[in-house]
């Protein structure tokens, strides 16, 4: 338990059973009656922020994570199934603790899960990753125009827009926080 009064951006508590990261903060001295702290949080698992009013010395509950590097495996029914990297053990999750992230994974790419306790609270792609174009209508000669795009199906099943010059077989940079093409790899 640690008191309001210590709290610091980034830090992270619990309140009413959810995870939350402090993202701002504001000691206030009213005239009667003591201190109050504003705090502005963040819920880790949804993404939604809340305002927060706590008088000056109330306690809450730090939470404390970890961050675990794990190898994506394979997928089977609902379940996508993920080693830890150093203890070889397996976890699997449901498709719901990784909504849209899915259209990313491919064998043998390393993630970061955020956990706290033994509970995965959030998993993190690395922000570009390399796929192959597996599916996408033929370039023909002359389409350069810039800004021009063709959708392609990349190796795990993920559509999305390329410059006209990405064709079958091609290697492609894509940045997994906008879900856009980046570069061609080479």
């Amino acid at each position: 338990m640690i008191s309001t009064n210590d709290l610091k951006k980034g830090m992270t508590i619990l309140l009413d059973g959810k995870i939350c990261e402090v993202v701002d903060y504001q000691h206030a001295k009213r005239a009667r009656g003591g201190a109050i702290m504003r705090v502005r949080l963040k819920d880790v698992q949804t993404g939604l922020t809340l305002e927060q009013t706590f008088k000056g010395d109330q306690k809450v509950e730090q939470a404390f994570l970890a961050a675990k590097s794990m190898t994506y495996l394979y997928r089977d029914a609902d379940l996508f199934h993920f080693m830890d990297n150093e203890r070889y053990e397996q976890v699997s999750l449901p498709n719901d603790k990784l909504e849209g992230l899915t259209d990313f994974l491919s064998e043998g790419l390393e993630v970061i899960f955020t956990m706290h306790n033994s509970d995965v609270v959030e998993v993190k792609l690395p922000d570009t990753i390399e796929l192959e174009v597996k599916e996408t209508a033929p370039g023909f000669k002359g389409d350069t125009v810039s800004g021009s795009s063709k959708p392609a199906t990349l190796e795990t099943g993920a559509i999305m827009q390329v410059p006209f010059f990405v064709e079958i077989g091609d290697k492609v940079k894509v940045d997994t926080r906008t879900k856009s093409y980046l570069e061609r790899v080479s």
